[in-house]
């Protein structure tokens, strides 16, 4: 049964335009099906977040968060399932599993709770026999050594904090279907 909505926006078109860079991975690629290692347990998979690897940053990209959103979710705001800010201009990957909530992140980069009140990665979970759900996994080229934000935040918070800070995006859109 799907819940017949309307395909939303890419959400990132939307804000305003900014550089782009490169991301890549191992483990997931453009318009291409999850694989079970990136699905949420509850949806039978073992909810291991992608490697990613980043290049070609603006000038000026003094750190870096990435983050994880379904804008295809059943609630009008979409759904964070990863946000990891603060992470060092040096780093240019995270390894498969960085999303962990035990994971020690580079520098002094962490977590702040996903939509499911976890500091980590959630893997995808739509509701079974939905619509192809959007994963956009999204490296941020930041302005600052660190944004003003603590691991109470809340994504949409990070993300507002991004709007003002942001120099540049590298994205992957895979997606999963229940």
């Amino acid at each position: 049964m799907s819940l017949d909505r309307p395909v939303a926006p890419d959400p990132y078109e939307l804000l305003p335009a900014v550089a782009s860079f490169t991301v890549t991975s191992d483990d997931v690629a453009d318009g291409a099906k999850l694989d079970l290692a990136h699905v949420h347990d509850s949806a039978n998979g073992a909810n291991t977040s992608p490697a990613l690897s980043w290049s070609g940053a603006p000038e000026g990209t003094r750190s870096y968060v990435v983050t994880c959103f379904d804008p295809d979710a059943p609630i009008p705001g979409g759904f964070w399932h990863w946000v990891a800010v603060n992470i060092p201009a040096e780093t240019t990957s995270l390894p498969r599993g960085a999303g962990a909530d035990d994971a020690s992140l580079p520098g002094d980069a962490f977590h702040v709770a996903n939509d499911m009140g976890a500091h980590g990665y959630a893997g995808a979970a739509p509701p079974q026999g939905d619509q192809d759900h959007r994963y956009y996994f999204v490296v941020h080229a930041v302005d600052v050594d660190a944004l003003e934000v603590d691991g109470s935040t809340s994504p949409a918070v990070v993300s507002f904090n991004l709007a003002f800070h942001t120099l540049g995006r590298a994205v992957l859109t895979p997606t999963y279907r229940h």
